[in-house]
């Protein structure tokens, strides 16, 4: 069975580019009847906070996702020890104490020699003498991994190219030999991303991991040390195009207005987010689908294409304004009635077209049940009076208008604007809105009456 899992750190908010992570990997899962695991990055224990993992869970259920699973790192860190004990017993992690200014003076010092500018693996010549001094020193190693991109001697690297069919952007290669051994333990002891996500893809059956391209180059590494590790089966990877913001800026965590909270919060439809999220930089029509199912009915992996995608917050009204218009009173009904508003199916197909959040609806609710203030010259008051006394009698329905502004023409000579916007204001107070047709029998006759007088 397929098994994917999107994996936040919960150290603040999500944003639209990381929905667009968790969208994929759903969906691709959901195609295939596979499973969604939510795992929780959560090492970081000073900045790790549960509030930021709780808002996560909440955001990725509002967007359509319910995960199968939900797996917290840090009640892990047994199994990460054991595979960190694991390598260092194969010989494949070592222990290393430079600086980062030392650090920094090796690259500088490869650089002038016309060297590529990776880790010179100093650490693996360190005798029991050196670690003994370093130790007293009170210094505490960090831990690289030794990359298996030589024939038995790690100081003559030779090209070694790992290579692997990703599912958006094709056969993909990273030569080992351009890497720095990468370090899987701080000097603090604590982890960095690449030994546990090894570790917990392995042992939770994670069988596609689908992220941001900015990782293909961890992605060789990973598969390494998951072969180290000794995994009997290797995740199939797929890289996205990264998702900027309109002026070609990277989206950050602490970017409050583009996260998914605060998104929810201005009013907007999890169909538009997830629509835009998924659909935008990929060969689809960036139409909006209403459920994550319409969205799976289109989306495959191939789909998505290689160039930067950009977010622009104005193509997500749009499409929230046609969700919206589109929606059914079946649909809208149980929200309406949320809201106190009982006039039903008429008032929703009235005002639907109108909307740009679902939240305008309590505009027009509150315009039809009114009071209402109309600002209108003399004149065009004195051509209201004018109006009322030509107001059919009831029933009041959808033919009504049409036939009053058809008896108010020919008496009045008015047409056009000139005939339309003074009774829309004297009715509705606004100078633009819903059809008159479909207004005028919410308000009933007493009701237009009293407005028109």
């Amino acid at each position: 069975m397929m098994k994917v899992r999107f994996a936040p750190s919960p150290t603040g908010k999500i944003h639209i580019g990381n929905a667009r992570t968790a969208l994929f990997n759903a969906l691709l899962a959901m195609g295939e009847g596979g499973a969604f695991v939510l795992r929780f990055d959560d090492t970081d224990r000073e900045r790790s906070k549960q509030e930021y993992a709780d808002a996560i869970l909440e955001d990725v259920r509002w967007l359509g996702i319910e995960p199968d699973e939900i797996v917290y790192q840090s009640s892990r860190f047994e199994l990460y020890d054991a595979a960190a004990d694991q390598l260092r017993e194969a010989g494949l992690l070592y222990a290393c104490y430079e600086t980062p200014e030392e650090l920094e003076r090796q690259r500088k010092r490869r650089l002038a020699r016309h060297l590529p500018p990776i880790y010179d693996r100093s650490g693996l010549k360190l005798t029991e003498e050196d670690h003994a001094r370093f130790k007293e020193e009170g210094r505490a190693p960090h831990w690289r991994f030794l990359l298996p991109n030589h024939s038995g001697d790690p100081f003559a690297p030779k090209r070694t190219d790992v290579g692997w069919d990703d599912l958006m952007k094709g056969p993909q290669t990273v030569d080992l030999a351009s890497l720095s051994d990468p370090v899987l333990i701080r000097g603090d002891g604590t982890y960095l991303y690449t030994l546990p996500s090894c570790v917990d893809d392995r042992d939770l059956g994670i069988t596609h991991i689908v992220r941001g391209d900015d990782h293909v180059t961890n992605t060789a590494v990973q598969l390494e040390v998951m072969r180290a590790l000794g995994a009997e089966t290797l995740p199939i990877f797929g890289h996205h195009n990264f998702l900027q913001d309109k002026t070609g800026g990277s989206l950050s965590k602490r970017l409050g207005s583009l996260s998914i909270e605060s998104l929810r919060e201005e009013g907007f439809e999890p169909g538009a987010v997830a629509s835009l999220a998924t659909l935008i930089g990929t060969s689809l029509p960036v139409d909006p689908k209403a459920t994550l199912a319409e969205l799976g009915d289109v989306f495959t992996p191939d789909v998505v294409t290689r160039s930067a995608a950009k977010f622009d917050p104005e193509d997500l009204n749009n499409l929230n304004k046609k969700l919206l218009h589109a929606m059914s009173f079946e649909t809208a009904k149980p929200r309406l009635e949320a809201k106190g508003i009982s006039d039903g199916e008429a008032f929703w197909e009235a005002v639907k077209g109108n909307l740009t959040i679902f939240e305008d609806c309590l505009n027009w609710w509150d315009i039809i049940k009114g009071p209402i203030k109309a600002e209108m010259s003399d004149e065009d008051r004195a051509f209201v009076g004018e109006a009322k006394e030509l107001l059919p009698q009831d029933p009041f329905d959808q033919e009504t208008w049409g036939i009053w502004t058809k008896a108010v023409k020919d008496a009045t000579g008015r047409k056009g604007k000139a005939l339309f916007m003074p009774l829309r204001l004297a009715l509705t107070g606004q100078a633009q809105g819903p059809e008159l047709a479909a207004i005028l029998p919410l308000l009933g006759r007493q009701e237009t009456l009293d407005r028109l007088s």
